[in-house]
């Protein structure tokens, strides 16, 4: 099995194909684990086909879970698509996720864009273990998202926000779970974040989808007013753009850099 190691502003995944049926057999979430494990990263992608689109992915996080989306993970896809000839226009790569139809679009030769799923649900003050919590679902299926925003002082110590972060991940308030990030606001339209994922069970170096429910959230609740909305995570820095609608937002698209790491057989 041929796989490509990349990352999105050091949110890390292995890429494989099975376009013609090449994992057909496979267990795919036992693969994830030792993939992610040996690979030391953060998901798993399989290309698949996908009818309306170039081609389908399907994301599995490092415990073996299959997610709905990713964000950075889909612009690593984008990237890989155009590089291999699968996707034939680099300026609307179409990739079909569990939530939904993701359009992409090459920016440059590491610089890509997409265009992450429509809020499915909005809820900007619920209650979860004492926190006040934004919680967004992002596509239908919806990626679960909370947000959660923080000082200077408290941003910047991890250990107790990993606790903090662990607790609002199973929490009820949340049935599915929850990604949760936590927010600093450093002006109109600047954030630093960081975000404790649903299967990592730890901090990442950057969550694309977790970016577009902060800049979403953060905008609908009036604490950035300007858009492009920049999120530096600690891996880097992620744009996110989008439109508020009333009491929405729409058009979101999250733009930051790529990079592959190594090709290689499993």
């Amino acid at each position: 099995m041929r796989y490509t190691k990349m990352h999105g502003a050091g949110n890390s995944f292995v890429l494989t194909e099975s376009l013609h049926g090449e994992l057909k057999g496979e267990n795919l979430s036992v693969l994830a684990l030792t993939l992610c494990k040996q690979k030391r990263a953060d998901g798993m992608i399989v290309l698949v086909p996908a009818e309306g689109a170039d081609f389908g992915m399907l994301f599995y996080n490092s415990d073996g879970s299959l997610g709905e989306m990713c964000g950075n993970g889909a612009r690593c896809v984008a990237r890989y698509g155009v590089e291999h000839g699968l996707a034939p226009d680099p300026g609307r790569v179409r990739i079909l996720a569990t939530a939904g139809l993701v359009t992409a679009r090459r920016i440059s030769r590491e610089q890509y864009q997409i265009r992450l799923n429509d809020p499915s649900v909005i809820d900007l003050h619920r209650s979860a273990e004492g926190e006040d919590c934004a919680y967004l679902e992002l596509g239908c299926p919806g990626i679960p998202h909370a947000v959660v925003e923080v000082g200077a002082e408290v941003f910047d110590d991890p250990d107790a926000l990993r606790e903090r972060g662990r607790a609002l991940r199973h929490s009820a308030a949340f049935p599915k779970g929850a990604n949760v990030s936590f927010a600093c606001v450093e002006g109109a339209s600047r954030v630093r974040a960081i975000t404790f994922e649903r299967g990592v069970e730890d901090f990442t170096l950057a969550c694309g989808t977790g970016s577009g429910a902060i800049a979403a959230a953060l905008l609908l609740r009036g604490r950035v007013r300007e858009c492009p909305v920049e999120i530096e995570m600690p891996g880097g820095t992620l744009t996110v753009s989008l439109t508020r609608a009333g009491d929405t937002v729409r058009d979101l698209l999250l733009t930051g850099p790529t990079a592959v790491v190594e090709f290689g057989e499993f």
